[in-house]
């Protein structure tokens, strides 16, 4: 070959890659749509590229949903006498006090950050829907007729996930999950309470949610 045909041959296939390369760049990583990206501090970041998060600056804030992990109960009641056993309507009032507090946190947390918190779709509007999966409390409080003093090192654990939407179209736009722990910043044995219980994850629920907003606004000036 000589040394125009070799040349010619060079370009032909650097033209095709970058042909091919924003192709490529833009298939999505999954069905939904979304790419993973890098994010400090969670275990899943996904977002719909090219998203504007400019154009948004109201949000509806869905009911959050709490979920226990599979077998939490009986696990909990194994380790305690029968005065102290949780029932399911016990399970079911720690989750849904734990779902009235992520609500609520997250809907703070938009707010303190300019967002305006709205309860119908359109245009520059998000639907955020938050939810808490595999959840974990440690101590449980339940009233009985002999008290025990409960202790734990943490009140607990739980995956995290926020997923955000155009409320006008439904389109997904990200989402992020995340597992983490309730507690305290110094590692000790502590007295458990059912407040206080509820005020380590709403701590956890608080800063989580804060992490999230900061981020979809990093991805947002990045547009």
């Amino acid at each position: 070959m000589n040394c125009n045909s070799r040349f010619l041959a060079i370009m032909i296939a650097l033209v095709g890659t970058s042909l091919m390369t924003p192709l490529e760049a833009a298939t999505p990583a999954s069905a939904d749509g979304l790419v993973s990206l890098p994010a400090r501090g969670f275990d899943e970041f996904r977002m719909r590229p090219n998203v504007n998060f400019q154009a948004y600056r109201k949000v509806i804030v869905e009911p959050a949903q709490v979920e226990f992990r599979k077998g939490w109960l009986k696990s909990i009641n194994a380790t305690r006498g029968p005065s102290r056993w949780l029932v399911p309507e016990d399970a079911k009032s720690i989750a849904d006090n734990a779902a009235d507090s992520l609500s609520a946190v997250v809907a703070e947390s938009f707010r303190s950050h300019g967002y305006e918190i709205v309860t119908t779709p359109g245009a520059g509007v998000l639907r955020v829907s938050a939810r808490v999966t595999d959840l974990v409390v440690n101590a449980p409080d339940v009233s009985s007729a002999s008290q025990q003093a409960l202790f734990n090192v943490n009140a607990g654990e739980a995956t995290l996930t926020m997923e955000v939407r155009d409320a006008a179209t439904g389109t997904l736009l990200g989402r992020v999950v995340d597992r983490d722990t309730a507690r305290e910043l110094s590692p000790r044995i502590n007295r458990a309470f059912a407040v206080t219980n509820l005020f380590w994850f709403d701590a956890l629920f608080r800063q989580w949610s804060t992490n999230c907003i900061r981020e979809f606004e990093t991805v947002k000036l990045a547009n």
